[in-house]
């Protein structure tokens, strides 16, 4: 799977099914809400421009609202019950609500469709939970990337065309009728396709359920905070739901009075940013190379600063005119500044929120996954509305609607730096992505062969000054390194290296009182389960041939005997940071960008009989006759 397309996983039966029934399930979602905005709006006599604007916000608020009553329930029932048979019910219900929809539409009671659009939101506060859970139970961890990125770029391709759908419909001639036949048939359409999914068990069978939402909620909030990552990256997604909320919520009236565009614009608009954030979403398995990459999320954040600001100073001031349509918009080369900005936003939006995903589902314990979702759920919704009531304060203030995004823009620059000093993880493994995906194309085999969990030691050839950074950033298990002191204190490496808790380790007789820390530390991480990374050579070949392994691997295995997984790095000593060209009294500039390297694991070699001659012999077969 390392090398095909996440497109095949449409094709498979473990996702396909479930694909197809969240992205029904939020076109028909979008459908019946922006027929009922415009409904509302435009088709209901008698109703006063007061009365309009409280329906509407009403309506927001009302869909709101389930995901903070319901969502600490939804998490549970979500590790409770097989989740395959909790979708068919989650869609058989969402049927019976749009017969309810139905109904209101051709009465046209508003009372009526306001509670169908409170029960929508119930119900997908109930499928939020499985909906993300579901994925690392049916995917393998080299196609989370790809399934989430498939499941977020229908996702807003969805919200789009039923946004688009929505309004065509309810505008047309006895439209109300014709929408309310339309979101019936989209449901049964979401259930069929549910009835395919296959079974999925439950990950806390045993749990007993706490119906008190506010205890339940805190409780969730505790688990997240039991992992710093899994918090942290929950809130990275929170925020981006504020920073998204605050652009669209006012991209109509940016449009009217800025762009001086219509309806047609704002559709325009509306559709490129989809395009970006599906676009984006998907790239994100071809950037990261099939694995869960943290590198992505800083990357975005930059994007969403610079592209946000950008649009500020693409529109600052009032248009002059008003009311044009899409293609007299287009006509006008300025404004194809507006539409890249909102373009690369979506884009970048893509390579944030994907990655934070599936760093969440593949971090996160099983048991505990659908209720730490649950919690985002919860936390999504707050700063959503958190984004609505400091929108209204900062513009009641005086700000401009392109001086409040140009503030959300600058403030998503201060939380990036925010999160990302609590938790340099991110930044390390951004600046471990940009080594790999400038430099190098990197082909693997056998990177199975790592234990998910508990402790080991991977045991490679020693090449280049980068060895560690490229093994550890394509290894998907964090790998603390045991490396030469010297090595460990290169300016700017040193920030990786100690990010990625590499352990310093130097000669008896240079340091003898840091070999004995560096022991120390190597037991104590094996104990707890980690997987260290050492070069069991002692230091970097001088001429490129595989020097005599070390005996210190044996001591260390003497007190902790654990699995050792031999692997082979080939093709590095061509590059800039062997010491082959210092050798050779030549420049060490790269000679080739992209060059193509790989990275060969064995199965694990039983550590309590492992000698250090063995270990060097299946690591010289693995690599070959390849430096």
């Amino acid at each position: 799977m390392s090398e095909s397309s996440q497109f095949n996983l449409l094709g498979q039966r473990r996702f396909g099914p479930f694909f197809a029934t969240q992205t029904l399930g939020a076109f028909n979602d979008n459908v019946f809400k922006n027929a009922l905005v415009i409904l509302v709006t435009f088709g209901i006599a008698g109703l006063s421009g007061d009365q309009i604007n409280a329906y509407v916000n009403l309506a927001g608020g009302l869909f709101i609202l389930p995901f903070f009553l319901f969502s600490a329930t939804a998490g549970q029932i979500a590790e409770k019950f097989e989740k395959s048979g909790l979708i068919r019910g989650i869609k058989l219900a969402e049927i019976a609500i749009m017969v309810l929809a139905a109904v209101g539409l051709y009465l046209g009671e508003i009372h009526l469709l306001l509670g169908v659009l409170f029960l929508l939101g119930a119900q997908a506060a109930v499928f939020g939970p499985v909906k993300y859970s579901i994925l690392p139970q049916a995917l393998r961890e080299e196609e989370l990337v790809g399934g989430n990125a498939l499941v977020e770029a229908a996702t807003f391709l969805a919200i789009l065309l039923g946004t688009l759908l929505g309004g065509w419909l309810i505008g047309r001639e006895g439209g109300a009728n014709a929408t309310g036949i339309a979101v019936v048939i989209f449901a049964v359409m979401g259930y069929l396709a549910a009835r395919a999914i296959p079974t999925t068990p439950a990950t806390a069978p045993d749990l007993r359920i706490n119906w008190n939402p506010l205890t339940e909620t805190w409780r969730n909030f505790q688990f997240m905070r039991g992992n710093r990552t899994v918090l942290l990256s929950v809130l990275g997604i929170s925020w981006f739901w504020l920073y998204g909320a605050t652009f669209l919520s006012q991209l109509p009236n940016y449009t009217k009075v800025y762009l001086g565009g219509n309806q047609q614009v704002v559709t325009l608009l509306l559709t490129v940013f989809s395009l970006g954030i599906g676009l984006g979403s998907l790239l994100c398995e071809r950037l990261s190379g099939h694995k869960v990459e943290m590198g992505l999320v800083p990357f975005g954040s930059i994007g969403l600063t610079v592209f946000g600001i950008d649009l500020y100073f693409a529109a600052p001031e009032a248009a002059t005119i008003t009311g044009q349509g899409a293609m007299a918009f287009l006509r006008e080369a300025t404004n194809h500044r507006v539409l890249w900005d909102l373009v690369l936003i979506g884009l970048f939006g893509g390579f944030y929120i994907v990655p934070l995903y599936a760093v969440i589902q593949t971090r996160s314990e099983p048991t505990h996954r659908s209720r730490i979702i649950a919690g985002n759920n919860i936390l999504n919704a707050l700063f959503m509305v958190v984004s609505a009531i400091v929108s209204v304060l900062l513009l009641k203030s005086g700000l401009t609607i392109p001086q409040l995004l140009l503030t959300v823009a600058i403030m998503n620059a201060a939380v990036a730096v925010f999160i990302y000093s609590l938790l340099p993880e991110f930044l390390m493994r951004f600046m471990v992505w940009i080594l790999i995906s400038l430099l190098y194309r990197i082909r693997t085999e056998g990177l199975e062969n790592i234990p998910d969990e508990g402790g080991a030691i991977v045991a490679p050839n020693h090449v280049s000054f980068v060895d560690a950074l490229i093994i550890g950033g394509t290894v998907r298990r964090p790998i603390r390194f045991v490396m030469y002191h010297k090595i460990f204190r290169i300016p700017v490496l040193n920030f990786i290296f100690r990010t990625a808790r590499a352990i310093p380790i130097a000669p008896a007789r240079e340091n003898p009182e840091l070999l004995q820390k560096a022991f120390v530390e190597i037991e104590r991480a094996l104990r707890d389960g980690e997987l260290v990374g050492i070069f069991p050579e002692g230091g970097l070949t001088p001429d490129g041939a595989i020097q005599t392994f070390k005996p210190g691997i044996e001591k260390m295995l003497e007190t902790t005997p654990v699995p050792v997984i031999p692997m082979a790095v080939r093709g590095l000593w061509l590059s800039m940071w062997s010491r082959r060209d210092s050798t050779l009294g030549r420049s060490r500039l790269p000679r080739r960008i992209r060059a193509r390297i790989e990275l060969i694991a064995a199965p694990p070699m039983d550590g309590t009989t492992l000698k250090a001659v063995d270990l060097e012999a299946q690591v010289r077969a693995l690599r070959g006759d390849r430096p």
